[in-house]
């Protein structure tokens, strides 16, 4: 969204220029004016237009949950502001972000440009851009392993008051992987997106998060594609945090 009212922007930045330039070959008062009034309707529009991409690409963006994946701490239809400076201000048409406040907090809820291992053959190869929003459980260097639906950090068993499982059936470790290694690789290269059904939902690693990388779950962790699937996520696809759920008016709330 912010990529097009960039260029919804430059757009009209060099129809101002244009028109600037044609204005000196009008001769007649009335179409002065009538040009005149157009100018600067479209300057304003202008000015509202680069308004709306500083705000939206470093500030504040509107987002909608697209998915039943974080229920049921945000639902299907929710509207939320996601705060874009907290991890840093991110430099337009790039991946690169400057001047972050902090660094992302386990348990934060994050929204960030999918990765490419979490689209499809088809979507990939149409270059199909779309926004995640997942809870970050794993930390750079971090070893996580799910057992049985129950996750554990470094060994320890995470004290989860966010997670929700829908189904009783718990799917077993896979062991068609020669060794930790081959395991960790193909997570890794975001392999296990290609697995049928839930081979890796309900016991899971131990994985290394890797530097620069975290792992991310949705709240609801029985109908989530998530880290788990597509392996981990890379800082540079960070778009924010999520700040607070504005609609509907019942559902108001600070998000946590």
């Amino acid at each position: 969204m912010e990529t097009k009212i960039i260029w919804f922007g430059v757009i009209l930045g060099l129809l101002t220029i244009f028109l600037r330039l044609f204005r000196p070959r009008i001769k007649s008062k009335k179409s002065e004016k009538f040009f005149s009034q157009v100018l600067d309707w479209i300057d304003t529009l202008f000015s509202a237009v680069i308004l709306a991409a500083l705000i939206m690409n470093f500030i504040i963006q509107a987002f909608k949950i697209p998915s039943g994946s974080m229920r049921p701490t945000l639902i299907e239809g929710d509207h939320l502001f996601v705060n874009k400076f907290i991890y840093g201000l991110r430099i337009p048409f790039t991946e690169i972000r400057i001047f972050p406040l902090q660094k992302v907090k386990r348990g934060e809820i994050i929204i960030f440009s999918c990765p490419p291992e979490a689209l499809s053959p088809l979507e990939r190869e149409k270059k199909v851009q779309k926004d995640f929003i997942k809870r970050c459980i794993g930390l750079p260097g971090d070893m996580v392993e799910i057992r049985n639906k129950k996750i554990y950090i470094n060994g320890k068993l995470l004290d989860e008051l966010h997670a929700y499982y829908n189904q009783e059936v718990v799917y077993p470790a896979p062991h068609f992987f020669p060794n930790s290694e081959n395991y960790q690789k193909s997570w890794e290269e975001g392999k296990f997106a290609q697995m049928i059904g839930g081979t890796v939902r309900d016991n899971f690693g131990p994985v290394k998060v890797p530097q620069g990388y975290y792992l991310v779950l949705g709240d609801n962790r029985d109908s989530s594609f998530d880290s788990r699937f597509w392996g981990p996520l890379a800082d540079k696809y960070l778009k924010g945090r999520a700040l607070f759920l504005y609609w509907p008016i019942k559902r108001i709330k600070i998000i946590k």
